[in-house]
């Protein structure tokens, strides 16, 4: 594993007057101008230490309500179980306890889902997805399926924030959640096997059943790094064979794209075990956009905390065409079919941003590139693009966050 110090601690203030549930957005103050794009002098001479403090205080004040909630301005003043996880990874990461158990406890109060028969304690630990305005203007639960990418990025901050601030309780909340997860949110395939493979798949499989026998697939859900560290907390499940299907699934991308660009959406046909493209008139495409974007920064993630050589041998031969779609324009469509064909005629921050840590390990110099022309120039004072663009700030965040500064004792226990 490749490893350096912690880079200076990021000294953040804490959020104080922040936005009541239904108002409407805060003006930032400290944000001038928002999604004005800055000189690119002027952009790289900021280092990433103050970028990443300057944008968590912003993303806090614009964000994020003082009891803890996570807006999305884009979607109606929404939230999404993502968010709040998002927020919770990079409260840990940032060193802010406070925003952690804040966030945490919105989602623990608000979030939680009705028991199924299934559960082994009478209670559902999951987090229901999505929370907004209903149709009958009150508050609350609008869609009580669980996406199964937000518990793993909350339980992964969970497992972290107990190691971190010697938090037993968290990592008893994280056992629950992943007792759940295992339950609800992994298949089986069929097999004569001792130990068939199992899958992950993005949430209740009764809603992401493709077909009988096939259900839907969510490459940028997979996160080996995590499944690592749930093995390392819950040995009663075998985390580590979550490991070896998502790479035998990363693996499928070269059938489906002659590029090697993963999809937004695939099907795992689960008695041949074998991705294909969605149908064609499937409301879940099999597309190269703003999912997909997220498989680089996992993989990547699993290459800077334990050094798997699968992430880089993956990442070295799925980069090539992305890599050479920079070098011939400098610039990347933000959608794509699997074929490599442009769909729109714009770029995505949120797509280099992913791109940047995975080309950092393979091409440096690209990953320089778009973190100056890119990454950089498209930020101003704590925001990226505008600022109620909730999606890109935290990719934004997470991709340029030094994943190998993480230390050890946070990764493995008993170091």
């Amino acid at each position: 594993m490749r490893f350096m110090p912690l880079p200076v601690i990021l000294s953040l203030l804490w959020c104080l007057g922040c936005t009541p549930q239904i108002a409407a957005p805060p003006d930032l103050s400290m944000s001038g101008s928002n999604g004005v794009v800055q000189g690119e002098h002027e952009a790289n001479s900021l280092s990433i230490e103050v970028v990443l403090a300057e944008s968590w205080t912003a993303y806090r004040r614009r964000f994020i309500q003082d009891d803890g909630r996570v807006i999305d301005w884009e979607h109606g003043g929404r939230t999404v179980s993502e968010g709040q996880a998002y927020a919770m990874l990079r409260a840990v990461l940032a060193d802010d306890p406070a925003t952690f158990e804040q966030t945490l406890q919105w989602a623990e109060n608000n979030l939680k889902r009705a028991a199924l028969s299934s559960d082994d304690n009478g209670e559902d630990h999951l987090w229901a997805w999505k929370w907004g305005e209903r149709a009958d203007g009150t508050w609350g639960i609008i869609d009580a399926n669980f996406a199964s990418d937000a518990d793993i990025d909350a339980v992964t901050a969970l497992i972290l924030a107990a190691r971190r601030w010697d938090r037993p309780d968290y990592l008893a909340l994280a056992r629950l959640k992943l007792t759940d997860l295992w339950a609800q949110s992994t298949v089986l395939a069929p097999g004569l096997e001792k130990e068939p493979p199992r899958y992950l798949l993005p949430g209740p499989q009764t809603v992401f059943q493709a077909r009988p026998g096939a259900v839907y697939i969510n490459l940028s859900y997979l996160a080996p790094y995590a499944f690592r560290l749930f093995a390392q907390v819950d040995p009663d499940r075998d985390w580590m064979a979550l490991v070896d299907s998502s790479y035998d699934l990363l693996n499928q991308t070269a059938q489906l794209s002659p590029k090697g660009l993963p999809g937004d959406w695939t099907v795992l046909d689960l008695a041949t075990r074998a991705l294909e493209a969605s149908p064609e008139e499937a409301t879940l495409p099999s597309i190269y956009g703003f999912d997909a974007y997220r498989v680089w920064w996992r993989v990547e993630w699993d290459d800077a905390w334990f050094d798997d050589p699968r992430a880089q041998t993956w990442l070295s031969q799925n980069l090539p065409y992305l890599e050479e779609l920079w070098q011939s324009d400098q610039k990347i469509p933000a959608v794509l079919d699997l074929a490599g064909n442009p769909l729109v005629d714009y770029e995505a921050t949120a797509q280099y941003a992913m791109l940047y840590p995975a080309f950092q390990t393979i091409n440096s110099d690209v990953a320089l590139a778009m973190r100056r022309q890119k990454l950089l120039t498209t930020y101003k004072d704590g925001i990226w693009d505008n600022d109620d663009a909730y999606y890109v700030q935290n990719l934004a965040w997470l991709g340029l966050f030094p994943a190998d500064a993480v230390p050890q004792n946070l990764l493995r226990e008993g170091e």
